[in-house]
Formats: C-alpha cells, sequence, structure tokens
C-alpha cells in the first residue's frame, strides 16, 4: 500500500514520537528534573521531524489509498502538534509558486534588522501573522471551491485541538512540557528554516534560489530536507529520489557556495562570526522596492 518502500522509515519516526510521549505522560510525576528537561527536548526535537514529514506527505502522499493518505494527515497533525492541512496555501501554493517576492508569504526579505542574526531569531514572528490571516481567507474560499479539503482540515484541528485540550484537563503541567512546547517547536522548526534556505540566494536564477544542506546525518534526521533546491525544481518528488535529483540535476550548474555541508558551520558562519547580512556570493544584500515588506495577495 506504500507508494515508496522507504516510507517505513516514516512511519517508524510517527510511531516513535507517539511512543515518546506516551511513555513521557506515564513516567513523568517519578522523574527527576533532568529527566525531565531532557524528555521535553526529545519530543521536540521528534516533533521537528514530524514537521518535516508532515511537509513531505503534503507534497506527495505517502500510500496508494486516500483514506490511508487522509488518516496519516491527521495523525500527523497530532505528532506536528497542528493541521497539516494548512501547508497547502502557505508553502505549496505560495511559498512554491511565488518563492521570494511579495506574493510569497514566508520571502525572507519581510526582515530587516542590520544585525543579521536578529532576522533569524524575529523570521517566525514576523511571519506568521500573514500566514495566519491567508490560511483564514483561503479557508474561506475553499468552503465553496473544495469542501472536501474544508472537511479534512476541520477534522485535523478538532482532533490536533480536542486531544491537546484534554491533556489540560487531565494534567495542564504534563501537557504543557508533553505537548504545547514540542508543537511550538516544531512549528517554529519547520517555519524559521525558510530563512537558512532561501536568504541571500537569487530567487531569479534557474538554479541559485535555494542554499542545500548536504550533509549525512542531517539529512538522513530529516528525511533529505536539506535538498531545497531539487525539492522547489520538482516539489512532487519523493524525498528519497532527492539525493540522486540533486546530483544530476541541480549540483553541475548550482553555485557551490549554495551546498552547505554543515548546518551548524553555516549557523557560526552566518549568525556569529559576522553580523552582515551577505548574500551567497559575499556580496552585501541590498533590499529594494520589489522587496517590499507588504504582502501582495496572490489568490
Amino acid at each position: 500500500m506504500l507508494r515508496y518502500s522507504s516510507d517505513r522509515r516514516t512511519i517508524a519516526f510517527i510511531a516513535g514520537h507517539l511512543v515518546l510521549v506516551g511513555a513521557a505522560w506515564t513516567f513523568w510525576d517519578s522523574l527527576p528534573t533532568l529527566l525531565r528537561v531532557l524528555a521535553c527536548a526529545l519530543l521536540c526535537a521528534s516533533a521537528f521531524i514530524n514537521a518535516v514529514i508532515a511537509h513531505n506527505v503534503m507534497h506527495c502522499p505517502m500510500w496508494r489509498s486516500r483514506t490511508l493518505n487522509r488518516i496519516t494527515q491527521v495523525v500527523l497533525s497530532v505528532t506536528y502538534g497542528f493541521p497539516v492541512s494548512e501547508y497547502v496555501p502557505g508553502h505549496n501554493l505560495s511559498h512554491h509558486g511565488h518563492t521570494q517576492t511579495p506574493r510569497d508569504m514566508m520571502r525572507t526579505t519581510k526582515l530587516r534588522y542590520r544585525p543579521n542574526l536578529l532576522n533569524l531569531v524575529f523570521f517566525f514572528l514576523r511571519i506568521g501573522p500573514g500566514v495566519t490571516l491567508m490560511n483564514a481567507r483561503f479557508l474561506r474560499m475553499m468552503e465553496k471551491k473544495n469542501p472536501k479539503w474544508v472537511r479534512q482540515l476541520r477534522l485535523e484541528i478538532v482532533v490536533t485541538w480536542g486531544l491537546k485540550l484534554l491533556m489540560l484537563v487531565i494534567a495542564w503541567k504534563k501537557a504543557l512540557f508533553l505537548g504545547f512546547v514540542p508543537s511550538l517547536y516544531a512549528v517554529w522548526g519547520i517555519t524559521t528554516v525558510n530563512y537558512l534556505q532561501h536568504d541571500g540566494c537569487d530567487e531569479t536564477h534557474p538554479y541559485n534560489h535555494s542554499r542545500n544542506f548536504v550533509g549525512r546525518v542531517f539529512n538522513w534526521l530529516t528525511f533529505n530536507n536539506g535538498f531545497h533546491g531539487i525539492h522547489h525544481h520538482k516539489p512532487g518528488l519523493h524525498w528519497s529520489l532527492l539525493p540522486a535529483a540533486h546530483a544530476t540535476k541541480l549540483a553541475p550548474y548550482i553555485d557551490p557556495r549554495l551546498d552547505q555541508r554543515s548546518l551548524m558551520l553555516y549557523l557560526l558562519r552566518t549568525f556569529v562570526f559576522t553580523t552582515e547580512r551577505l548574500r551567497y556570493d559575499g556580496v552585501p544584500v541590498v533590499l529594494g522596492p520589489a522587496d517590499a515588506p507588504v504582502d501582495e495577495s496572490w489568490f
């Protein structure tokens, strides 16, 4: 029933997150403070990985069965912490369709602080309101154009937030650390990574529009999310096929400085060792009138 056998790993990570939540919830009261902190941190990382999985699934469904795909979306909404159908307007349609233009609700040019670190820190807070507003407008439009999509979204909302409220009623402290904090970390992480993947790139260039992080360990843990350029070329390509496609379709033509071996080293070079906001070629980023922080409607 799986379209790609490699999604057995996807299922393992989804199931692993649910097991972690269940174990932490069961033994929380008997755990010392240090283990509680470690459990919360582990769930944050796991929730972020499930956010990446949700991203992948919304581009390339896991199953041949539509029913199983819909069920998977509900389960991922729980493990990620937010309804995954909301990926469609903000990410699939706005970001992919209008990358780094005023119609891209997630464009990095909305941030204009001189110290580049502040642009990274406040990216999520700056992007969030516009994406939320657009999601609401898109939902109203889809109520007539695609009621099936609306029903799926509402099912994900009811299940996800219903479980969160139930956890709060049963034990609100555990709910905060095992449910709310990990899901907030996940949505922050999956949004903020967009700044790393696109800021200082050239959205007008056929190949240099995205930054890639090609380290093996990072991509094993994040289901090849580091191969972002080829993902923009072929958004529906399954995650397991991205490295090979990157090697043949993108790597021979892209500026090699956009293929970063280490995410951690890139973070240090870009936000710690310098405060200046630079393009991938070392030239300072200059924001012009076309980079206005005001969103344009795309639908």
